[in-house]
């Protein structure tokens, strides 16, 4: 049988040993909380080295197409395909065009400019490519000046242009002093001028 006096005796004792219980638990939950909390930081470490190492290989890879394509692209630029429209350029090519064929002189309608109907077909990813639709008309002494004119304005690195439909008709003759310089041929032609370049924001949500 305890006595009063035997539980007198053991309170400091058992006081102690709740004390201490309860410090080892609280230590215990500490020391978990500390390891879940390492765990996830190396989690989170180990996820940003690999990042990093994608990064590098990334990098090294996209150095190494920059290096392997950046020639064609700056030739791209230069020939009038990559970039920004250069009008100007395009009718200073119909001009010498026009000289290099001796044809009888050009008339010209340019459109505005819109993404090329065929575009999809080529599947650019993040670029873009645009036409302009130019209407040509002009009239030939025969036949073959109709290659030789077209052939003459891809050469001048104008930009580059597809030609969707030509109709030719013969032109009434006219009694001329020199009839071998007099124009035989009307010819009126549609031209796509086409450039490329990266998508702006409206045509990337699209």
């Amino acid at each position: 049988m305890i006595k009063r006096e035997d539980l007198e005796a053991l309170r400091v004792p058992l006081i102690a040993l709740g004390a201490t219980l309860l410090a080892a638990l609280v230590m215990i939950w500490y020391s978990a909380s500390v390891l879940d909390n390492a765990e996830r930081t190396r989690t989170q470490r180990e996820a940003q080295l690999r990042d990093a190492r994608a990064r590098i290989q990334n990098a090294g890879e996209e150095k190494e197409m920059i290096g392997r394509y950046l020639a064609r692209y700056q030739a791209l630029a230069k020939a009038g395909f990559v970039g920004d429209e250069q009008r100007i350029n395009w009718l200073d090519s119909l001009r010498l065009a026009n000289e290099d064929a001796r044809i009888f002189g050009v008339e010209y309608v340019i459109g505005a400019q819109k993404p090329y109907v065929y575009a999809a077909e080529f599947n650019l990813g993040q670029l873009v490519l645009h036409e302009s639709l130019m209407h040509l008309r002009f009239r030939l002494l025969h036949e073959e000046d109709l290659p030789r004119f077209f052939g003459a304005l891809g050469s001048y690195g104008g930009g580059f242009f597809t030609v969707d439909q030509c109709t030719v008709r013969r032109l009434r003759p006219v009694e001329e002093k020199d009839p071998q310089v007099q124009p035989n041929l009307a010819a009126e032609c549609e031209v796509r001028w086409l450039t490329v370049k990266p998508a702006g924001p409206a045509e990337k949500k699209g």
